[in-house]
């Protein structure tokens, strides 16, 4: 599997830098009692340092990854690493299985947005273009909707249209991992001034965490 990312035309300056990452041969993902250690590790670090553990220029950039047209990064609207690092603050860091642990893990500690997809769902042809009007994607077990209209999307082909599955904010319940997720395909969204050699150590750490943690017989990844 050597999946790419199309970066759609209509895509305007800031383009974020983008890290998409991809592994196969997945052990079964298994949730457990206490978090493992690479997360515990992660939540003591970023606790250790406390709300300065995102200096306020990332967040400024990562925050605008985001911005366009009528989505603003605000309320329940703010990049997913952002409610990461709340929830490190206050001891209440969600465990939830290998795969997504290892996400969780890398983008609290780069402060990058995160989205990890099953890969036999998606496929391995992605885009990366704004939300339209109107499309909108269910992204928890309640049914809750995240409206999409030009928020950054990564999306799937189906049939011969293009549907967002994922996002900096929340990922569409469609194309989630689960516990017979076999291969993966994940992206990193970086400020698009980020530093490749920063966001290079962050899919390496991604990478290394696919190998060691759940198992990955083969796992790369590719910058954009």
């Amino acid at each position: 599997m050597s999946p790419i990312l199309l970066l759609d035309s209509t895509l305007q300056p800031p383009i974020p830098r983008i890290a998409l990452i991809w592994a196969n041969g997945l052990s079964p993902s298994t949730s457990s009692s206490s978090p493992p250690q690479f997360l515990q590790h992660a939540v003591r670090a970023t606790r250790k340092a406390g709300a300065e553990f995102l200096p306020e220029g990332l967040k400024a950039e990562v925050r605008d990854i985001i911005r366009h047209g009528k989505f603003r990064p605000s309320g329940r609207s703010k990049p997913a690493s952002e409610f990461l690092l709340q929830a490190a603050l206050a001891d209440e860091f969600p465990s939830v299985s290998t795969l997504v642990d290892i996400n969780n893990t890398v983008s609290l500690l780069s402060s990058y947005p995160a989205s990890i997809f099953d890969a036999d769902l998606t496929g391995e042809r992605l885009l990366l273009r704004r939300g339209l009007p109107d499309e909108s994607y269910i992204f928890n077990h309640a049914g809750h909707e995240i409206k999409l209209e030009d928020l950054l999307s990564v999306c799937r082909l189906v049939g011969e249209e293009w549907e967002p599955c994922g996002n900096p904010v929340k990922d569409s319940m469609a194309t989630k991992v689960s516990d017979t997720t076999s291969s993966i395909v994940a992206t990193l969204f970086a400020p698009a001034q980020e530093d490749l050699a920063r966001l290079t150590e962050f899919a390496e750490m991604y990478v290394q965490l696919l190998i060691s943690q759940a198992g990955a017989t083969v796992a790369d990844f590719r910058l954009y």
